[in-house]
């Protein structure tokens, strides 16, 4: 299992989403503590700027963009919507 850590961008953030993404979120929270790689994720590496980060979706509209401390550890940095969290 995977241990995931929380970044206090993403807390900030996860605290102002609608409930019904939160709840989703959450959801997922248990997927990627078992596999990061899973279908339902969708989880994509970044490239340019944001080489070694990756995201998963939680909706069509929302993302949470993450890193691997350790094989083993996940950090989670932020969770916007689409148009915004890669800038």
């Amino acid at each position: 299992m995977i241990r995931i850590q929380y970044g206090r961008e993403f807390l900030h953030s996860a605290k102002q989403l609608p409930k019904q993404i939160q709840s989703k979120l959450d959801r997922l929270l248990s997927v990627l503590a078992h596999n990061p790689y899973d279908s339902q994720l969708h989880t994509k590496k970044l490239h340019g700027e944001l080489v070694g980060y990756l995201s998963f979706r939680i909706t069509r509209d929302w993302r949470v963009m993450f890193q691997f401390l350790e094989p083993d550890s996940i950090l989670l940095l932020r969770v916007k919507h689409r148009k915004d969290i890669y800038r």
